[in-house]
């Protein structure tokens, strides 16, 4: 994913602090194995995971996430870890 894909996206959480602790916690989660062996180590998804995920999403694996779907999709894992408990 470009900064421009993610600029939005970063703005939208920076709105939720709510989600910031879970942002990290899936930024981490959905990072790709051994992330931290390869440039630009940071824990990014897996590409062919993120691609999937847009494919479904979106029907194309081009599209840009959109702000308020990922937002959404942070209040969700919260509200499933806190079920979990």
């Amino acid at each position: 994913m470009t900064a421009v894909a993610t600029t939005p996206v970063v703005l939208a959480l920076l709105r939720r602090p709510d989600l910031w602790s879970t942002a990290v916690v899936q930024l981490f989660t959905l990072a790709a194995p051994g992330w931290w062996r390869r440039r630009p180590f940071l824990p990014l998804p897996d590409p062919d995971y993120l691609a999937f995920r847009l494919q479904t999403m979106y029907g194309d694996v081009t599209h840009h996430p959109d702000p308020a779907d990922v937002v959404d999709y942070l209040d969700w894992c919260r509200k499933y870890r806190r079920l979990l408990r």
